[in-house]
């Protein structure tokens, strides 16, 4: 049985994931390491994805996209993170803009950054979190004051801005005092333009640079400065402040999906690794896949893919079906992030010393994986979701 396998995809769907996986085997695989371990940008690879439509995969048709959705999404993410996690990072934070955009932007906004962005010359990039935020999204200290002119002055710190420095408009939610009591009823989302690059990249907004990781190497993780940096009205996500919040946890969605399917597309690499090194390396006159451990610790990794990809899709398709689908997207999210790192443990486990070897792929997944725990909410803060949305429907 191939793990990993959805049900139900029309032809469309079908065509554009055998093109993906053909890509991640030919395009990606064979040059990952050597990428990952120098700590380099797969441009070539991004290239190949814009001309491959891939920027532009979940934008409506009218605006130059597919038009596809979030699950033909996931199920490319689930592909392109078994080749390499970060090459799927690329693409995760521009089409949480571009749903944010599709869904909450004007008229305005949906003609002005859409079409580029499904060509991939504009790029996306979104901002919540701060320095001592961490979760507490409702406390964000940034704070943007309107002038009588209409335009807004921003000053505050942003943290962990994945594409920080190759985006060229980043979602940036910040405080903007609307009177309101309910502290995340003041948050609204700005569309900020600025340059690719490092440094003062406009005026009052720096981008200071790389932010040196554990694993997700390759693709730029950065803070974003904003000192007196001054934007227009028309910045503001939908032309009305004090969306933000609303906004960005629609947006958290997608990504909680996104996050899910980059865990699969990591654990069914890690069993693929597992599977292939278990049956050619051998002691005690036998290869090590006939020994009862290894077999059943294969037969508990082939499970745990199988109800980690379930799971993702069933909360892709909720989303796309326009029900609710944060409990779904939260279970998905929380589960295959942990069944990925037990996964690749396992696998590094049967890989024995040569697991400790950079030379060996699942080196590389060991450290990939545990970011998957932290991306778009960690486990407890998944189950804080998942607790209050079951209790809806069990509360005596």
């Amino acid at each position: 049985m191939k793990l990993a396998q959805t049900h139900g995809l029309t032809e469309v769907q079908t065509e554009i994931l055998n093109t993906v996986r053909t890509f991640v085997d030919k395009e990606i695989i064979p040059v990952a390491q050597e990428l990952e371990h120098a700590d380099a940008y797969p441009q070539a690879i991004v290239d190949r994805m814009a001309e491959m439509g891939l920027f532009g995969i979940m934008i409506p048709e009218e605006y130059g996209g597919l038009g596809e959705s979030l699950l033909t999404y996931a199920l490319c993410v689930e592909e392109i993170a078994r080749g390499w996690m970060s090459v799927s990072g690329v693409i995760n934070t521009h089409f949480i803009l571009a749903h944010l955009i599709t869904q909450h932007g004007t008229a305005e906004q949906k003609q002005k950054f859409l079409p580029r962005m499904a060509t991939g010359e504009v790029r996306g990039a979104f901002s919540m979190s701060e320095p001592e935020l961490g979760s507490d999204v409702a406390a964000i200290r940034t704070k943007a004051v309107r002038d009588d002119s209409g335009s807004y002055t921003l000053n505050g710190r942003k943290m962990w801005l994945t594409n920080g420095s190759t985006a060229t408009v980043v979602a940036t939610l910040v405080r903007t005092e609307e009177g309101r009591e309910r502290p995340h009823e003041n948050l609204t989302t700005f569309l900020l333009e600025k340059p690719a690059g490092f440094g003062e990249v406009a005026p009052g907004l720096t981008i200071p640079g790389k932010i040196h990781k554990m694993g997700y190497k390759g693709i730029d993780t950065t803070e974003m400065l904003l000192d007196n940096h001054i934007t227009g009205g028309d910045t503001v996500l939908g032309g009305a402040p004090g969306q933000g919040f609303k906004q960005m946890m629609d947006g958290v969605e997608v990504g909680r999906v996104n996050v899910a399917a980059r865990a699969c597309g990591i654990a069914l690499r890690a069993f693929e690794l597992g599977a292939r090194y278990a049956q050619q390396r051998s002691t005690f006159g036998k290869p090590i896949v006939q020994h009862q451990a290894i077999g059943f610790s294969l037969a508990e990794m082939a499970t745990k893919v199988e109800a980690a990809h379930l799971m993702m899709v069933n909360a892709a398709r909720l989303k796309d079906s326009g029900q609710r689908n944060d409990v779904a997207a939260g279970m998905a999210k929380y589960l295959a992030s942990e069944f990925c790192n037990e996964v690749t443990q396992a696998s590094f486990r049967i890989h024995g010393g040569y697991g400790y070897s950079t030379e060996y792929e699942i080196e590389r997944l060991m450290r990939e994986a545990p970011f998957m725990l932290i991306g778009e909410g960690t486990s407890e803060i998944q189950k804080r979701i998942i607790e209050k949305g079951v209790l809806r429907d069990y509360r005596l």
